[in-house]
């Protein structure tokens, strides 16, 4: 980490882009750098790495210091590429809150050069796991800033809107924002949303709310589209959507033609939506692979959403910048603007079509005024 800056010191962009530092909308720092232990996700589902998760907690392989150096190996390299801020969905189903317990402490040890925002996160229900309701009231009791959940994957419909329910109730009790893991699930029948929606109307929660995933809803017929979507704009809610990710997980034992399940991103942008691309996981045992680029996220969201056009490529930035940032309740503070926090990027890039196009590099990261990292342009020497 770099000294703090002094006035006297100036930085010579040369006419490259300048940009808000990235920000991470949705990650499991906590399950980073997990992968294949117990054993590899050999289907590749979502219920398999389920499954291998819950095995490593019975099996006592999650200890707080591990948890602790792999989330911040993964938050270093989110903040190599330039993130700035960091939503991370935390398991609190666990009855000693080890991972909790252990990003927070993380949170507070890495608060100079990147931000942390954590969802309590209830991986295994909050109705089906034993004490759930309990220990989603203890993690806000210990500092989480966010409610999060996970209806569909509830024993059943009814249990999965109590659930919803019940997480709307804490968010006010706590005055917190909130952020569900909604129908990541390849069923048309899946419509958690709905009752996002409801709730979140029906408590005045408006830009409090966002829905993960929400993978389901590319599977909705027109019709019922039609009758969500004004619904979903009445509540002004958020999105958070994770294209690598569920490009790999969905679509897995069916037959051609094999769905994308990734949300209908180009509808929801066109609809004005905040939707933001998201990294969701770093090399664990629902994603093999991921480095917190969001430059990969954003080449990946738009090419599956059918987003590679002038209109959206001259805009592309915004699903990695300021939608992501107002999901996440930053907008006061966020941006580069007079008076705001210099928490900003200098992009080796003179567009953002180049930024898209190369994967441009981060010259320059700085958080609330601190100098974070420099790095020095590539040069390439031609031998031919």
């Amino acid at each position: 980490m770099a000294e703090a800056t002094t006035d006297g010191d100036t930085y010579d962009c040369e006419g490259r882009l300048v940009c808000p530092s990235y920000v991470e909308n949705h990650i499991h720092l906590d399950f980073a750098n997990t992968a294949d232990v117990p054993r590899p996700n050999v289907s590749g589902t979502l219920f398999e790495a389920i499954d291998i998760w819950a095995d490593r907690k019975a099996a006592g392989l999650n200890n707080s210091d591990d948890i602790y150096k792999n989330a911040l190996q993964a938050a270093r390299s989110a903040a190599s590429y330039g993130v700035g801020f960091i939503r991370t969905h935390v398991d609190i189903t666990d009855p000693d809150l080890i991972a909790l317990k252990a990003v927070l402490q993380l949170k507070n040890d890495v608060k100079d050069w990147i931000e942390i925002q954590i969802v309590a996160f209830p991986q295994n229900g909050i109705i089906a796991f034993p004490q759930g309701k309990v220990l989603m009231e203890e993690a806000m009791k210990l500092g989480a800033d966010v409610v999060g959940g996970i209806p569909h994957l509830e024993p059943t419909r009814e249990d999965g809107v109590e659930s919803v329910r019940f997480l709307f109730e804490l968010a006010e009790k706590y005055n917190a924002l909130v952020d569900v893991h909604c129908d990541e699930i390849d069923d048309e029948h899946s419509r958690f949303i709905e009752v996002m929606a409801a709730e979140t109307s029906k408590r005045h929660m408006q830009g409090r709310v966002t829905a993960s995933h929400v993978v389901a809803m590319s599977y909705y017929n027109p019709g019922y589209m039609a009758r969500l979507l004004p619904k979903l704009r009445a509540a002004g809610i958020g999105f958070a959507i994770c294209p690598n990710e569920n490009l790999q997980l969905q679509g897995r034992g069916q037959s051609a033609p094999i769905p994308r399940g990734v949300a209908p991103v180009k509808t929801l942008t066109e609809w004005g939506f905040s939707v933001a691309f998201c990294q969701d996981s770093i090399e664990d045992p629902w994603y093999p692979m991921g480095s917190g680029n969001p430059l990969r996220n954003l080449d990946a969201g738009l090419h599956v959403g059918h987003m590679l056009t002038s209109e959206y490529i001259h805009r592309c930035l915004d699903f990695i910048t300021v939608n992501p940032a107002r999901n996440m309740g930053l907008e006061s503070r966020y941006g580069v603007k007079q008076g705001y926090p210099a928490t900003l990027l200098v992009l080796d890039a003179r567009s953002e079509k180049e930024v898209l196009k190369v994967h441009a590099p981060v010259l320059l990261s700085m958080h609330n005024g601190r100098t974070v990292f420099t790095r020095e342009p590539a040069v390439t020497t031609w031998a031919m």
